[in-house]
């Protein structure tokens, strides 16, 4: 029979402070970096945890008062955007003491509740929330607990942080774009979530923007919105229902790249009858050579990081709410085709 090792004793503070031959207090005093402490001990104490590999317990930390951990709620993991916001919220919180850990919600409010009540039992030091499908009360009770920043949510808010791009001028941005390559039947396809009537969430906004850029340019007949969900299969679903029109739109400004690239699927099927078609993130795929996806680039690494440090701010005692918004940009690929070709 093989003999197995047993596993080996976590290293505790006492431990550390046995190895480096000072007294625990002192040991607990250096782990927290607090005054009082000579040089002599610190590096002691340092070198002890470094030769026996000790990590504090984030549960005894949070006893003290601290974890030191970030909740990062995220609605949908399948979403290259949010990606992009991830990396934005680890660099800003990197060397800062602050380990992010995040928690994949799902798309509906009960399912982001149960997540963000776990956060909570495990005593996160702060929340970012990215594209919440709370109501404006349940943010409210949750910043009342917890320092939060609701990313893709539109200010203001009294109680908590924001930051957004400006969704109404991107889809101003991508209207235009497409009246200049001379299309008129231009469909926006929204996110239906559980939100329909929520005019502070991204998808509300860049309709009221779609809407408006279609009116200015005198195209109010020709404006279509098609409800989906800003998925994969959302975007395979809404252009199958495009597809199966009679009369189906030249252009399609999709709402997000992962929307966009389920509709190519469905809708660049036949050469000669391909829409054109834009999406929005500008995620790193959509700059593929192969896939050459027009999006507008709202500077998603920037929002993330820009949302961690509004966090660590009020990590540090600020109370004001702040609202940022990021200008967006489109970028043109070669899913941009005029209306005759």
């Amino acid at each position: 029979m093989t003999e197995t090792t047993p596993p080996k004793r976590r290293p505790t503070i006492r431990d550390v402070a046995a190895h480096a031959r000072v007294s625990t207090a002192s040991a607990s005093l250096v782990l927290r970096k607090a005054p009082g402490v000579s040089d002599e001990t610190r590096q002691r104490v340092e070198q002890a945890m470094v030769e026996l590999g000790y990590r504090p317990m984030a549960s005894a930390r949070g006893m003290r008062g601290k974890t030191f951990t970030l909740g990062v709620l995220v609605s949908d993991i399948q979403n290259p955007f949010f990606g992009m916001l991830l990396d934005g919220v680890a660099t800003a919180v990197d060397g800062t003491g602050y380990e992010p850990l995040v928690g994949p919600a799902g798309l509906t409010r009960d399912t982001q509740s149960r997540m963000l009540e776990a956060m909570r039992d495990r005593q996160m030091d702060g929340l970012v929330l990215i594209a919440p499908h709370l109501r404006e009360e349940d943010l409210d009770e949750v910043a009342r607990q917890i320092p939060t920043v609701a990313v893709g949510r539109h200010g203001p808010a009294e109680l908590f942080d924001t930051v957004a791009g400006d969704d109404a001028r991107g889809s101003q941005l991508i209207v235009d774009h497409f009246v200049e390559l001379g299309h008129r039947r231009i469909t926006y396809v929204t996110h239906s979530g559980p939100d329909p009537d929520d005019e502070r969430r991204p998808e509300q906004v860049r309709e009221r923007g779609y809407v408006e850029a279609m009116r200015a340019h005198g195209l109010e007949e020709f404006i279509d919105v098609v409800p989906a969900e800003w998925s994969l299969e959302g975007g395979r679903r809404a252009g199958a229902v495009l597809r199966s029109r009679d009369e189906p739109p030249t252009a399609v400004h999709a709402g997000a790249d992962i929307a966009a690239f389920g509709l190519m699927t469905e809708l660049w099927t036949e050469p000669g009858r391909r829409p054109a078609l834009v999406g929005y993130d500008n995620t790193p795929t959509a700059a593929l050579p192969t896939v050459g996806l027009s999006s507008v680039d709202q500077s998603g690494f920037e929002m993330g990081r820009r949302a961690a440090e509004l966090l660590l701010e009020r990590l540090d005692g600020r109370t004001d709410a702040q609202h940022v918004v990021t200008t967006p940009e489109l970028v043109v690929r070669a899913s941009s085709r005029p209306e005759r070709d």
